[in-house]
């Protein structure tokens, strides 16, 4: 393994860093699904680095994708902006990409990737988080379409998406083998989106339920073969838990960069807090983090590039790298003491965006699973 930047690879984290700082710096409370935010990630490629250049993104490899958005991470504190730019890529047009025929590619994918329609994956029901075989939502087939009846709930995007990524039981008899993809349009009669979530973190990538009401779905708009939907969002699993998860690097890059900041410029009794020892291990000890978990996390990228991953080498850089989030953010805040919880800093927003990286794309008791699985247990 190479542990050095190509060139482009160089150039695209400086690019990207530059412009996520210029986002980074935006007031608005939610991002505008046309203007402003959105189009502004756009223009910087986000919402296709993965995507094949013929399909109209950028045509990045797993690693060079994930530098582009630790660069995200780390120039735009708005980490809700962030999810949600990287749901929509990670877990609505990859899925398209991978798994869907060239006609489908063809009409939904060139404007995904551009930002022009945006994207949301709907699979969470209240019954059934982590376990994808207890979905009760179901696709009855009646000839060339599909009718769709149930619910979804914290659907990252619902209520500016354009496009829904939807997975519905069509054959109950084989469990998780009779999970099925569609590609659902927003305005398709029979698809109610509530009011947004209230919710404390993540706050400008926002989420409602779903509910499906006898809402035709023709055939054509099946991603991949029926029956084949569990394996297809497992499929983007790997893209979420490992290029996603480059955010928080960056955010943890960002954090520890700040703290540096203060803690030789702050003094107390006399001296800079960084002359304590207990500060100036504890910052020792975010660095740390930070450095193990960019290099589980590349390593997982690499891997995927080589086609040679596991769910093992995944499920360790999701787990390390988000439990790294969320430490690195509290010894942050420790760090910080009161002015944390000011909006002088972004250092409590941080916080609160780290700890849902305990929960998405698989918590973390799901990946400690995955992982004892994968060492045989």
């Amino acid at each position: 393994m190479d542990f050095s930047w190509t060139d482009q690879q160089q150039a695209v984290y400086d690019r990207v860093l530059a412009g996520a700082r210029a986002l980074g710096a935006h007031t608005a409370p939610v991002p505008d699904p046309v203007r402003g935010l959105w189009r502004g990630c756009a223009e910087l490629g986000l919402t296709g680095l993965s995507v094949p250049e013929e399909w109209g993104g950028r045509g990045y490899d797993a690693v060079t994708t994930a530098r582009a958005v630790e660069a995200a991470g780390r120039g735009c504190p708005d980490m809700g902006l962030l999810f949600s730019v990287l749901a929509h890529l990670f877990a609505t047009a990859m899925p398209i990409v991978e798994h869907g025929d060239d006609t489908l590619r063809k009409e939904l994918v060139p404007p995904l990737a551009a930002g022009a329609r945006i994207g949301a994956n709907a699979i969470t029901e209240e019954a059934a988080g982590s376990d994808v075989t207890a979905l009760r939502t179901t696709a009855e087939r009646h000839g060339d379409h599909y009718a769709l009846n149930g619910t979804k709930t914290f659907v990252s995007n619902a209520p500016i998406a354009d496009l829904l990524l939807v997975y519905a039981v069509t054959d109950p008899a084989f469990g998780f083998l009779g999970v099925t993809c569609f590609a659902v349009d927003r305005d398709t009669p029979g698809v109610t989106i509530g009011a947004p979530f209230d919710k404390p973190a993540l706050t400008t990538c926002p989420a409602a339920t779903v509910t499906f009401t006898d809402a035709v779905v023709p055939t054509t708009r099946v991603v991949g073969r029926p029956g084949q939907g569990a394996a297809i969002f497992q499929s983007s699993m790997r893209w979420e838990r490992s290029c996603l998860f480059a955010a928080y690097l960056g955010q943890m890059d960002r954090l520890i960069d700040e703290t540096v900041q203060h803690a030789s410029t702050r003094q107390q009794f006399g001296r800079p807090l960084a002359a304590n020892q207990a500060v100036s291990h504890r910052i020792a000890e975010m660095k740390l983090r930070l450095e193990t978990a960019r290099l589980l996390l590349y390593r997982t990228c690499w891997l995927l590039d080589r086609d040679e991953h596991t769910p093992l080498d995944i499920a360790l850089a999701k787990l390390h790298t988000a439990e790294s989030a969320v430490q690195t953010a509290l010894d942050a805040t420790q760090l910080f003491a009161g002015s944390a919880h000011s909006t002088r800093t972004d250092i409590e927003r941080a916080l609160r965006d780290a700890l849902p990286a305990r929960t998405f794309s698989g918590t973390s008791d799901i990946q400690r699973e995955l992982i004892a699985k994968g060492l045989g247990l």
